[in-house]
């Protein structure tokens, strides 16, 4: 090398500068890029883990309403047993023990699955659970309570499946 020439591999001190100034807004540069990906990650995790709360919700739900629509077709059978319960009276006979048999085991089978009995008579009045038909007069009634119940209703899983079609005690 001849020494007559200047030295072009050391930087003068305001290229080192400008060098050092560059790797510096480099580097700043990488470091917001570094946060705008993890904050993006961590937002396309918590995304992903709200969406797999609400499938297995979803999945939950379906589970426990599925035969939603079998229960709901059943509900004349009840209504047709507790129908023939009363006409057959109050008096034992094999009939009404045959009758009384069948719809205890209908009702046990579909409590297994949800189902559950609404029978309001003597209790206050529900909006969310019972339909009045009508209002009467009933001495030793507390008012607004239910005195008569024309056709009885079901729950689902605590959703209500078909309500209570009830008289009420005036006020």
């Amino acid at each position: 090398m001849n020494q007559d020439q200047p030295d072009t591999a050391t930087p003068s001190p305001a290229d080192a500068a400008a060098e050092g100034s560059s790797l510096q807004q480099q580097l700043e540069a990488l470091q917001n890029e570094v946060a705008l990906l993890r904050s993006e990650s961590l937002r396309e995790r918590a995304d992903l883990d709200n969406q797999r709360k609400r499938v297995a919700r979803d999945v939950e739900q379906a589970r426990r309403f599925a035969n939603e629509k079998l229960l709901g077709e059943l509900l004349p059978v009840f209504d047709s047993l507790d129908a023939g319960l009363n006409a057959a009276g109050t008096e034992a006979s094999p009939l009404r023990e045959g009758l009384e048999l069948t719809y205890k085991q209908l009702l046990k089978v579909a409590a297994d699955n949800g189902l559950t009995l609404l029978d309001p008579t003597g209790q206050p009045f529900n909006p969310e659970h019972h339909q009045a038909i009508s209002q009467v007069d009933a001495p030793g009634a507390a008012p607004g309570s239910v005195v008569q119940v024309f056709q009885k209703g079901y729950l689902l899983n605590d959703r209500l499946l078909r309500p209570a079609l009830v008289v009420v005690a005036r006020d």
